[in-house]
């Protein structure tokens, strides 16, 4: 074949002889000097039986010494030894004894089982440069190989080539050696079909598996078990129930042989479970004959895979009452898995006892995942304790622990075990930067951003996803610039949907709306599926620019890709609806909601409060705890402003009570101002006033005493509103406080104090305090044109301020006096 045609003749291996054979004639006389002649009443065993009983018996150095004082062994007796290392799991040792067969002067002939027992041995080893030459050698010395031959070439380019590295992206019309060899044969059995079936799935071509299968039946070769053990990948990876089931009753029909091996069982039911039908895998795993540890795991791991924990943990604990069946470490890897999606801290606890009890030494992997348990259900002190408790650790130690710190927010503890992981010789690895970058995004730090993007540049890290992190970290640390250069730097066409999502997201959050919405018509225009991450980081830039149609235009979008439902989708509908002044849509997609969790209550009753629709803010947070979902502290800040702006005092000092003493829940500076305000809006400046004072330092807020500063002006509070005034004015250095300035000189001049005003807005000057100019906005044609007091920056200012002018003269000729009817 033309594929092996370049090989040399000889194997590209050393041919010494291992320091254990005899190596000199004396050595060779010697073992025909000491052994016994042959008892006349016994039947002499021959050379091959005696080969093959000390190669069953493990004893190879005495096989090999036996072998080499044959003077012309034969090709049997060549192939048992061959054998006896490959069953004694030595296959370098079976290539070597065959290259030195072959460059020996014995001239001993190969047939049909040396080529296939070296084959195997080449595959076992992922030899496949030996696996090659030894193809040569076969070509031509065999006239006519047999089907094990050509089986063992299957099997050899198969495993060797499954070592070749991405295989996904491997050319196969070009270099599909195992194709090229199943082409060659003659007459294939079913084991040539199930190689190369397996080859196929292997390589991640599961529909020409599939089609493979199909055409075995149809040449009339029955399948054997392993046929369906290799095939049932496949359908699991192409989709579709109905031909899984028709290929399980295909594999009942064929009898009790196939439907109760415990391969099948195991791979029937991984199958079904990949296919998301749980129910019908259930249904194999009970109607099993055998079972074993492999079928457990299997219909536990289905379970899992497919959100069903309280089955999968039901599940484990029968595999525990069950007597026969022995757990291993997957078994409990499985469980811990469920229990930590379940985030049950009480059953965590007791399933790590479990472990503890039945396991003398736990691995390093169990370990780990109790780590992952813990962290996810909120007791990362306690996966730190079992941290700090292992004897051993690996790097998924170190990032197991240092990823937990990060999500649990305690990125300072995160950033400290990276530190002391390289003191103990760890390397940074991608998942480390990953949760470097997630730090550094969580804490503002553009510091330790910078630096883990230069680690990344030094040491050539690359891994999946990578600029959607450093994106999404510059774009929070405040370089949008930075992010954008990445995203720009990258090649437009491997850009994945993390990606796009991280540049969409950045945009929105620093108020680039325009380059937010440009950035997803690329996005569309290169054929990158937007997922609910990507509405959900698009819709809140519509608020800025006011447009409920381009709302509305990204709702139908949700629609169409069926994400409407989703949690963070709805929750961004429902918060765009309401900033829009759509409250009737917003109430609209939060009844159609199928689940609701404490986010989506607070956005809604948000809205409610933005609209002054105060009484259906109380009534939705009454029924979000009879849903049995607890309010949390952005909740209350929510009800609260809502009752504020409704002037629900009452309730809304009742709901503040029963904040800290049911809900165990400390009151901050947003509910505070909530309720400082909620007093200031309707008159009770005083008792407003008396309520921020107890606070003490807690109270000592530019906000707090800003909505204090308001409701004096409000309702006339002059005396009250200087005291407020100076209480601010010392707080002057906490920041910018030009509005409270302007607000105390609106009192005054509300008062005709005119000395009082000009002296505010003198120190107003002195100071260098300005306030911020106030912009309006207009949607023309779906455009949006933003226009602000003396403003020179619009392109077309010159032609505003004379359309301006023109108008204001007009103005001035119209009569405006009453008219006199006679």
């Amino acid at each position: 074949m033309a594929m092996a045609s370049t090989s040399s003749s000889s194997l590209p291996i050393p041919l010494s002889t291992p320091s254990h054979e005899p190596s000199n004639k004396t050595q060779k006389a010697s073992i025909f000097k000491i052994s016994p002649p042959p008892s006349p009443s016994l039947k002499t065993p021959s050379i091959r039986s005696r080969l093959s009983k000390l190669c069953q018996e493990g004893q190879l150095h005495l096989a090999r010494q036996l072998f080499d004082t044959l003077p012309r062994p034969t090709t049997v007796i060549c192939n048992s030894v061959i054998i006896g290392f490959i069953c004694n799991n030595l296959p370098f040792e079976a290539i070597l004894f065959y290259s030195k067969l072959k460059s020996s002067s014995l001239g001993t002939k190969f047939d049909s089982y040396t080529y296939s027992s070296t084959l195997k041995a080449c595959a076992e080893t992922r030899s496949l440069k030996i696996g090659k030459a030894i193809h040569c050698h076969l070509i031509r010395c065999l006239s006519n190989p047999s089907r094990i031959v050509y089986n063992s070439l299957l099997n050899m380019y198969s495993s060797c080539l499954s070592n070749v590295g991405c295989l996904s992206y491997f050319d196969y019309s070009k270099y599909d050696l195992v194709h090229k060899v199943f082409d060659t044969m003659r007459k294939r059995d079913v084991v040539a079909w199930n190689t190369m079936v397996s080859w196929y799935v292997k390589t991640e071509r599961h529909v020409e598996a599939v089609k493979l299968f199909r055409m075995m039946m149809k040449t009339g070769i029955k399948p054997s078990p392993v046929s369906f053990v290799n095939v049932f990948p496949a359908f699991s990876s192409v989709g579709g129930f109905k031909n899984a089931d028709v290929l399980y009753g295909m594999l009942v029909k064929m009898g009790s042989e196939y439907v109760n091996d415990l391969f099948v069982v195991s791979s029937a039911i991984f199958m079904l479970a990949e296919l998301g039908r749980v129910d019908f895998a259930r249904k194999v795993f009970d109607h099993r004959v055998e079972e074993n540890t492999e079928i457990w795991n299997t219909m536990i791991g289905g379970y899992v895979q497919n959100n069903c924990l309280v089955e999968g943990i039901d599940l484990f604990v029968q595999a525990v009452e069950t007597e026969q069946t022995v757990l291993d470490d997957v078994t409990f890897l499985s469980a811990l898995t469920a229990v930590s999606l379940l985030q049950c801290l009480d059953l965590a606890q007791q399933l790590h006892a479990f472990v503890i009890k039945n396991l003398e030494v736990l691995p390093v992997i169990i370990l780990n995942a109790i780590i992952v348990m813990y962290s996810r259900c909120n007791s990362v002190h306690t996966s730190f304790e079992v941290f700090e408790k292992m004897v051993e650790r690996d790097v998924v130690s170190w990032n197991t622990m240092i990823s937990a710190f990060v999500q649990n927010g305690m990125d300072d503890e995160g950033l400290m075990l990276v530190y002391e992981m390289q003191n103990q010789g760890f390397a940074i690895d991608s998942v480390t930067v990953t949760a470097l970058l997630s730090a550094a995004s969580n804490l503002r730090n553009q510091e330790i951003g910078k630096q883990t993007h230069a680690y990344l540049l030094r040491h050539g890290i690359r891994f999946e996803g990578m600029g959607g992190y450093l994106i999404d970290m510059y774009a929070k640390c405040g370089l949008i610039r930075l992010s954008q250069q990445i995203f720009e730097r990258g090649n437009v066409e491997n850009r994945d949907q993390a990606t796009w999502n991280a540049m969409i997201a950045g945009y929105t959050q620093h108020g680039l709306v325009e380059e937010a919405f440009v950035t997803f018509r690329q996005m569309l225009e290169k054929n990158v599926m937007p997922n609910a991450v990507t509405l959900a980081s698009i819709l809140p830039a519509c608020n800025p620019v006011g447009s409920i149609d381009l709302g509305k235009q990204l709702h139908g979008a949700s629609i169409r890709l069926l994400l409407d439902t989703n949690i963070f989708v709805s929750t961004s509908l429902i918060d765009m609806y309401s900033k829009s002044g759509a409250i009737n849509y917003a109430e609209s997609v939060f009844t159609k909601l199928p689940e609701k969790n404490s986010v989506t209550y607070t956005t809604m009753i948000l809205g409610y409060g933005q609209h002054g629709m105060g009484e259906r803010a109380l009534s939705l947070f009454h029924s979000m705890q009879k849903s049995g979902i607890e309010p949390d502290a952005i909740t209350f800040v929510a009800i609260l402003s809502a009752c504020s702006h409704s002037g629900l005092v009452d309730e809304g000092l009742q709901i503040f009570k029963s904040m800290e003493k049911d809900f165990k829940i400390q009151p901050s500076t947003l509910h505070h101002c909530c309720v400082a305000d909620m007093l200031g809006r309707v008159g009770r400046v005083v008792e407003a006033y008396e309520f921020v004072k107890q606070l003490g330092e807690a109270g000592n807020v530019l906000e707090i005493w800003g909505s204090l500063l308001g409701a004096c002006r409000l309702h006339g509070h002059v005396e009250l509103g200087e005291v407020i005034a100076k209480k601010l004015l010392e707080m002057e250095k906490v920041g910018n406080i030009a509005g409270y300035h302007v607000l105390l000189s609106n009192i005054y001049a509300d008062e005709r104090n005119w000395v009082n005003v000009d002296k505010v807005r003198k120190q107003m000057r002195e100071k260098g305090l300005q306030k911020k100019v106030g912009s309006s906005w207009i949607d023309i044609g779906g455009s949006v044109a933003r226009f602000a007091s003396k403003d020179q920056d619009h392109p077309k200012a010159d032609k505003i301020y004379e359309m301006l002018e023109g108008l204001a003269m007009e103005m001035k000729k119209v009569d405006h006096s009453p008219r006199i009817n006679p």
